[in-house]
């Protein structure tokens, strides 16, 4: 049986949506099959005791991707050292990089090194090239660029996380169509689930009885949250007792609240942070409308959307940008709706528009909950990835051999 090594850098308990899919994916699959390396996280001992995957704990956050410094080279040195000798007393096969970079390029080393295959997951944001010369984004430096197309030059398959994703793969960095399986990120549709309204749950969250939009995901410039703060100058004023809710924490933190402040909107924006899986699953099931107003930004795209299909699963119709992979994840005009989020008026009319429709609302909710658990329910999910990874490998194995 082929025996897989997973090189991931992200991975719970650290938070983000790749990390999510890994975990739901591969605790799915044959324990004799897989391993799992991945970062060092301060909460890791609590996590890793509430599972039987076989897990390796490396030194892989690097705190720079390229190769121009001495630091950046020790990193890269560290990290390849590492993992080589789980390799060597694991007798891997074959590895699975959550990204081209920083993860591909290690497997690229142990390729030339000890000849193991790899394959290479693609998220969208990571790969895509227009917009690069803005200098916003990943793909903005020429270096990361360079080692980028000579991963991927290597694999021997790389995972599109969606559609848009293998276009970018083929019309961007000429894979071979032959070479891109599609595989979406999922859900769990047993855990997130539809609920009732629950008042003693909103007083808890400090919602009460309002109108509240959610959003969930890293507080980073392409969700959007800036345009939706924005709109809440409009919104408030046809739905005065509106609130924005924002799950999550990142960089834009200190930005957003003050955008928040300059613009007098501290009674309707309530900033989350980091929350736990139990409130974040009652956040989906207690608000009225979920939003991810995302938008590109440089060559920063949203790859797919897995808050998405979380809302979704929960009853609850979406908006989200017209940018990206978000469109496969929903059924516009009946689970959701796509906007162009660079324009803060267009989405105020359209979040509006819903928050007044309750009768919408509740039918664009109940088609959402259906549209889930038909396509993106990780059971299904994990049977596609048992045929690629566990079936599929052994016949690419034998056809390198």
């Amino acid at each position: 049986m082929t025996r897989c090594l997973v090189l991931t850098e992200i991975f719970p308990p650290r938070t983000g949506g790749s990390g999510r899919w890994f975990w739901e994916v591969y605790r799915r699959l044959p324990r004799e099959a897989f391993a799992i390396a991945t970062a060092e996280h301060p909460d890791q001992e609590v996590f890793d005791k509430t599972h039987d995957l076989q897990l390796y704990r490396l030194p892989l956050s690097l705190r720079q991707w390229g190769l121009l410094s001495l630091d950046e080279m020790r990193g890269y040195w560290r990290a390849y050292r590492a993992v080589r000798r789980v390799v060597q007393a694991e007798g891997i096969t074959r590895l699975h990089c959550g990204r081209c970079l920083p993860e591909g390029w290690i497997a690229l080393l142990l390729k030339y090194r000890m000849g193991i295959p790899y394959q290479c997951y693609a998220h969208g944001e990571e790969i895509n090239l227009h917009g690069a010369e803005q200098e916003a984004g990943v793909m903005s430096s020429r270096q990361l660029r360079w080692m980028t197309r000579r991963v991927l030059r290597h694999t021997d398959r790389v995972i599109a996380n969606s559609h848009n994703t293998a276009e970018l793969l083929q019309g961007q960095w000429h894979v071979p169509s032959d070479r891109i399986q599609i595989l979406h990120p999922g859900v769990d549709a047993a855990r997130f689930v539809p609920a009732a309204r629950n008042a003693r749950v909103r007083n808890l969250l400090g919602w009460g009885d309002r109108p509240v939009i959610l959003t969930v995901g890293r507080l980073q410039e392409r969700k959007g949250h800036d345009r939706l703060i924005e709109a809440m100058a409009s919104i408030r004023r046809v739905v005065p007792n509106a609130l924005y809710a924002i799950a999550g924490d990142g960089v834009q933190r200190t930005a957003l609240v003050e955008l928040v402040q300059r613009l007098q909107l501290a009674k309707h924006i309530q900033f989350l942070g980091e929350v736990e899986e139990a409130t974040l699953l009652h956040c989906y099931q207690q608000c009225d409308l979920f939003v991810l107003p995302n938008r590109q930004i440089g060559s920063d795209i949203e790859g797919f959307g897995m808050v998405l299909l979380e809302a979704q699963a929960c009853g609850k119709p979406v908006l989200a940008g017209a940018s990206g992979g978000t469109s496969e994840t929903l059924v516009p005009g009946a689970t959701g709706n796509l906007i162009c989020c660079d324009d803060s008026t267009l989405l105020a009319h359209a979040v509006i528009e819903l928050l007044q429709d309750e009768i919408r609302r509740a039918a664009m909710g109940e088609q959402a909950r259906h549209w889930i658990v038909n396509h993106f329910d990780w059971e299904e999910l994990s049977a596609r990835a048992q045929q690629l990874f566990v079936e599929d490998d052994s016949h690419v194995l034998n056809a390198l051999n």
